[in-house]
This record gives structure tokens, C-alpha cells and sequence, in this order.
């Protein structure tokens, strides 16, 4: 089968933890029926159960789902905002991006981002809270960041690279945490990218840049649960 995530109901268990009628997040494709040995998440299965009242179903391949941990294990483990702090968020309007921004909202941050159109500036500041965003096809990225981020960035959620990358070093503050998601603004390069050309700012700022991958913070499901779904 196609790889991906998807909810299915269990209809026929063997297995101490799973009933039939109970409703598990899996990466075991798209299909209708398969059988597994069983075991949760966190004892090294690859079966979640979850909760159908705390929302709907689809919200667990996107806000409760992959998506929704990446943001929050980037910003709870590697990023760490505090209140009034600035987060800067590339790919703002991704399923990822506008995730981050708004739990970095409910930790009390300003919070800008950058998409790439007008339609999703607006989805950022009219629909989802974020502070100021601006479109990065239509704006000089540096001129922009200065504008939207006066105060500097404390924390960068970053999903593009390149130069965006580069872009935000040159605006980040003295122990500033860059999480580095991603970059897809190189996947599908025929060949390499060159670095960004200020690292050494890194080193002068003090700058912490580090990379992170969601399956390694599957720890979290619980808090994220509790969390996420209640926000």
C-alpha cells in the first residue's frame, strides 16, 4: 500500500490494550484492512489509540498528528521560547508552520512568519493570530524580517534553509535557538546547496542551531494530547 498516515477502527482484537471499536493513529498505508501484532507507540509498537471525543478523526493526521508533534516537540524540547520572546517561522502557512505559531502564541511570544503569497500572509494574521507575516516572493527577505522583527529573533522555527536560513542568522539575537526542521527549499536540488555565508555569528551570538527529528519525541504523545487538544 501507499505510505501514510491514517485512522482506522479496530473491528477484531486479540490483544490486551486494543478492543474492537477503538480508534488507532497508524503509518501502515492506505488501505482497508491490515493486521498487526499490536503494541502502542511507546512500547515499541506502531499502533496509538485515540481519543474519537476529543476531536474529529481527521484532526489526528494534522494538528494531533504528525504535524501537530513536530511543532510542538520543536518548541517544547529545542527551542524553548519564553514569554515575550520573538519566534520567527519560515513556510508559516505549512501544515507544520502555522501549528508552531500558534502554540508559540499560547506561550505568550510574538510570533511573525513568511509564506510565499498574499492569500497565506492573511491566513496568518486575519485567521491564526500571528503578529505580522509577509510574502517572500513579493518582499526583499532581509528589508522584510528588519521590518516585521524590530527587536530581533529569539527563536527561529526553521523549515526552508538556504537562503532564508542565512536571511534569519543575520537577524537573530544573542543566545538566540534556531530549530532546524527542515529545508525544503533544497529538496529537490540536482546539487548542493552553498551554506549559509555568516555562520560565524553563530559563534559570536552564541547561537544554539539544532536539528530535530518528531519520531524521536514520541515520549511526548501524552502531554501532547492533553496539551494540544485542549488548546
Amino acid at each position: 500500500p501507499l505510505s501514510g498516515g491514517a485512522v482506522g477502527q479496530v473491528v477484531r482484537s486479540n490483544h490486551g490494550d486494543f478492543a474492537e471499536g477503538d480508534y488507532v493513529l497508524n503509518m501502515n498505508g492506505w488501505q482497508e484492512y491490515f493486521t498487526r501484532p499490536g503494541g502502542h507507540h511507546s512500547d515499541g509498537g506502531d499502533l496509538n489509540k485515540i481519543d474519537p471525543s476529543l476531536a474529529p478523526l481527521s484532526a489526528y493526521l494534522g494538528v494531533l498528528g504528525m504535524p501537530g508533534l513536530t511543532a510542538y516537540a520543536g518548541l517544547e524540547e529545542v527551542g524553548v521560547p519564553n514569554p515575550g520572546e520573538t519566534v520567527f517561522i519560515s513556510a508559516a502557512a505549512g501544515a507544520v508552520g502555522a501549528i508552531a505559531g500558534q502554540i508559540a502564541k499560547i506561550k505568550g511570544c510574538r510570533v511573525v512568519g513568511s509564506a510565499g503569497s498574499d492569500e497565506k500572509v492573511a491566513y496568518l494574521t486575519d485567521e491564526i493570530g500571528f503578529d505580522a507575516a509577509f510574502n517572500y516572493k513579493t518582499r526583499d527577505f532581509n528589508e522584510a524580517l528588519a521590518e516585521t522583527c524590530p527587536k530581533g529573533i529569539d527563536v527561529n522555527f526553521e523549515n526552508v534553509g538556504g537562503d532564508t536560513l542565512e536571511a534569519v542568522i543575520g537577524q537573530m539575537n544573542f543566545k538566540g535557538r534556531i530549530i532546524f526542521c527542515g529545508g525544503i527549499s533544497g529538496y529537490n536540488d540536482t546539487a548542493p546547496q552553498p551554506g549559509p555565508s555568516n555562520l560565524m555569528l553563530i559563534v559570536i551570538r552564541e547561537i544554539t542551531m539544532r536539528g530535530f527529528v518528531v519520531m524521536s519525541h514520541l515520549h511526548l504523545m501524552d502531554r501532547f494530547y492533553q496539551d494540544v487538544g485542549g488548546w
